[in-house]
């Protein structure tokens, strides 16, 4: 086990909270998945803060639509005949932003954990998302992608309707190490922030500590309490752009938090045999720690009417350990609501919070839809004010 100071110079930049590194540009792919212009810059756009200050009384709001999305692909790769259309469900639920947040975008191997970022990875996730979000082809209709940003296997990518993107401004992101040793990145989170209008968001992909063994839960708690203190981004030129993730008007954590059920592995599977759910999440860890006020005080959850989202057989329908395979040692990981989204903030409303069922991994991707009342400054002497 190597000292955190051969770590540290091994890494550098990437586990320093100083790491805030924006991605606006990928590798172009094909015409499908086009790349955003440039984002207002940070010196471009500072002056709305000081405008905010003389108008606030004056703000008028906007409604917009974002869907957010975790998924744990088990370190597979996306393939040529992945669809994610009906996932995504444009055509039928679109909505203005998306993020998506993925858990093991890459094998969590030795070489990963020590090596930089696949771009190869991150280029056909967002080559799949593009085409799949750019599939109607009207101009009106057509997204960018804002922000792609990976540390080892958490990538987090942000896709705007091309008409917003002039209402966009202070874009950053920030990773935080908590795996090995408590900073490698094989644990941890990405967050990437940006203000839209005169509102500021922060998305927070996260992969937490996991385990059901005696001292896991607490573990989970801290490397949340770790990933609030430790992200920081930068303040650009105005000099009160928020710093601290919770010093955005709306936050919306999601990833594989690794939460389990407090429960004995036989009894929580005989209650999923039984369809004895609402049984079963009076003993899900995060909803009693949100609860009792031990982590993320205050921040709110939306009604889970899916089943377990962790850990299937490879591309089944079928809980790992329920009898069907071979378990090294007799022991299984029982089943459990490990992917979750969860938020804070006033004037943010969720409208869906479901699962999907694609077979790609150990894990079923989740989704969430919400609609946001956004701060809009109003014009000036017929010019837009941003």
């Amino acid at each position: 086990m190597w000292p955190k100071s051969v770590v540290s110079k091994i890494h550098g930049k990437r586990f320093s909270t100083s790491n805030n590194n924006f991605v606006a540009d990928l590798p172009c792919i094909d015409t499908e998945t086009e790349l955003v212009p440039r984002v207002p810059s940070l010196k471009q756009s500072s002056s709305c803060y000081y405008r905010k200050s003389l108008l606030d009384h004056h703000e008028e709001t906007h409604k917009y639509k974002i869907f957010v999305s975790t998924w744990n692909v088990g370190g597979v790769a996306p393939g040529d005949d992945l669809s994610i259309e009906d996932w995504l469900d444009v055509r039928n639920n679109p909505c203005d932003i998306y993020v998506l947040g993925f858990q093991e975008a890459v094998p969590l191997k030795a070489s990963a954990i020590l090596g930089s970022e696949n771009w190869t990875i991150q280029t056909k996730w967002n080559a799949a998302i593009g085409k799949s979000l750019n599939r109607t082809g009207h101009e009106q209709d057509k997204f960018l992608c804002m922000a792609s940003k990976q540390m080892v296997g958490i990538l987090v990518t942000v896709w705007v309707r091309s008409e917003l993107l002039p209402h966009v401004s202070h874009p950053s992101a920030a990773c935080v190490g908590c795996g090995i040793m408590g900073c490698l990145g094989n644990k941890g989170s990405v967050s990437v922030r940006f203000k839209l209008h005169e509102t500021s968001f922060c998305f927070v992909c996260t992969h937490l500590a996991s385990g059901n063994r005696q001292g896991d839960r607490k573990l989970r708690n801290s490397n949340v309490a770790d990933i609030l203190s430790r992200t920081c981004f930068p303040e650009g030129p105005s000099m009160n752009s928020p710093r601290k993730i919770l010093d955005h008007d709306w936050v919306i954590l999601l990833g594989d938090l690794n939460y389990r059920i407090s429960l004995p592995e036989a009894t929580t599977r005989s209650l999923i045999e039984r369809n004895k759910w609402n049984k079963l999440l009076e003993h899900d860890q995060l909803k009693a720690e949100l609860r009792n006020g031990r982590v993320l005080q205050g921040w709110q959850e939306g009604r889970i009417d899916f089943v377990p989202t962790y850990k299937y057989c490879p591309t089944s329908d079928v809980y790992y350990g329920s009898g069907h395979e071979n378990i090294k040692g007799g022991r299984g990981r029982a089943p459990a609501w490990c992917d979750r989204i969860i938020w804070c903030g006033e004037g943010l409303k969720q409208h869906l919070y479901t699962r999907g069922e694609s077979k790609l991994s150990d894990h079923r991707p989740v989704k969430a839809i919400f609609t946001a009342q956004v701060g809009v400054l109003p014009k000036l002497g017929g010019l837009q004010s941003f």
